[in-house]
C-alpha cells in the first residue's frame, strides 16, 4: 500500500430507514399491529461510512442526495459521525428510502430499498470526485446505486493502486469485467449463491463459491456467513474467523455493513486480510446487540476491548 494513500473512500447510497418491528410480515390484504418504529440514517455506503469513521477511520463518502428532509437526515449524520462527504444534492430526485421489517424475536430482518436520488450515480458522477478515490488507501462500493458507476470506480482505485472492496449487495447481474478489479469481494451467503451459482449453506460450500470467484478474478473471497463467522477464501489458504458474541441478538440488518466497514478500517490501517477480518467480525458482533443501522454501529474502545476479551 502506498505510503501517500491514506483512509476509506466509500462509493454507495444514502437512504432514510423506516423500520418496523413486528413477530411477522402482514399477508397481502392484511393488517397486523407492530411493537415498534423508528426513522432513521440508512443505506448501504452511508452505513458503511459511519461504520468506519466510529472505530477511527479518516472517510470519505461519495453520493447523490435529493433537497429534501431526508437529504437533511444524511447531511446531519455525516458531520455528526465526522465522515466528509463529496455527494451532490438535486432537487429533481428524492432521496431514497427503505422499508425494514424486523423480527421482533430473533433480529431477522426483509428490506425493500428504493435508492431514489443515488440510483441516478453516473460514471461521469464518479470521476468527478477521482481525486479522492486515487488517494485513498481502500476503496468500497456495493450495488445499491448502478452497477456501471460501481465498475467506474473500482477502475479508477484499481489503476492508482488502491485496495478495492466489492460487496455485491443487493447481489444483482454484474459485468463479470467487474472482478479482476477487486482485490475483495464481500457477499454475505445469500449473494455468494447467486451470484456464484453454489448454493452456500455450509463452509464448505462457500469455499467452492469461493473458488467461483476466485476463477472470475478477484484476488480474495470474504464470504460472510452469520453466525459462523466469515470466510477469507485465497488461491493459497481458506480461513474461517469466528464471529463474536456480544450480547443478544436484537437486530442484524446492519451486520453486514458494520463488517465491511471495520474490515476496510483495519486494511486502511496496515493489517493483514485475516486480522483485518477478526477486526470486522468484531465490529459486526457488537452492531447485532443494537437496534439501527448506523445508530447500531460501535466505537474503537468497545470493538478493542471485544478483541481483547476474546485473544
Amino acid at each position: 500500500m502506498a505510503s501517500d494513500k491514506r483512509g476509506v473512500a466509500i462509493l454507495g447510497v444514502f437512504v432514510a430507514d423506516v423500520a418496523f418491528r413486528a413477530g411477522r410480515q402482514p399477508e397481502i390484504g392484511e393488517t397486523i399491529i407492530g411493537s415498534g418504529f423508528k426513522l432513521g440514517p440508512g443505506g448501504k455506503g452511508s452505513n458503511q461510512s459511519v461504520a468506519a469513521a466510529r472505530v477511527g477511520a479518516d472517510v470519505t463518502f461519495i453520493s447523490r442526495i435529493g433537497k429534501d428532509e431526508f437529504g437533511a437526515i444524511a447531511l446531519a449524520t455525516w458531520k455528526k459521525e465526522g465522515v466528509k462527504a463529496r455527494v451532490a444534492e438535486t432537487a429533481n430526485e428524492p432521496t431514497g428510502a427503505a422499508y425494514i421489517f424486523v423480527n421482533d424475536r430473533t433480529g431477522d430482518n426483509a428490506i425493500i430499498v428504493v435508492p431514489g436520488a443515488g440510483g441516478s450515480i453516473t460514471p461521469a458522477d464518479v470521476d468527478a470526485v477521482a481525486d479522492t478515490i486515487r488517494g485513498s488507501a481502500v476503496f468500497v462500493t456495493q450495488l445499491e446505486q448502478p452497477v456501471n458507476a460501481a465498475k467506474r470506480g473500482l477502475e479508477i482505485a484499481r489503476a492508482a493502486g488502491v485496495v478495492t472492496v466489492f460487496n455485491p449487495a443487493p447481489a444483482v447481474p454484474v459485468d463479470e469485467a467487474i472482478y479482476p478489479l477487486c482485490d475483495y469481494v464481500t457477499p454475505n451467503e445469500n449473494e455468494a449463491s447467486l451470484l456464484s451459482g453454489v448454493p452456500v449453506k455450509t463452509v464448505e460450500d462457500a469455499r467452492k463459491a469461493g473458488d467461483v470467484f476466485l476463477k472470475k478474478g478477484v484476488g480474495a473471497a470474504l464470504i460472510t456467513l452469520g453466525e459462523a463467522g466469515a470466510l477469507l477464501h485465497t488461491a493459497s489458504a481458506s480461513t474461517l474467523i469466528p464471529a463474536f458474541n456480544a450480547g443478544p441478538v436484537v437486530e442484524t440488518t446492519g451486520a453486514g455493513d458494520a463488517f465491511n466497514g471495520g474490515f476496510a478500517t483495519a486494511i486502511s490501517r496496515g493489517a493483514s486480510p485475516a486480522e483485518a477480518v477478526r477486526f470486522g467480525c468484531a465490529v459486526a458482533g457488537i452492531s447485532v446487540t443494537r437496534a439501527g443501522t448506523a445508530p447500531s454501529m460501535p466505537r474503537l474502545a468497545e470493538v478493542e476491548a471485544l478483541l481483547a476479551q476474546n485473544p
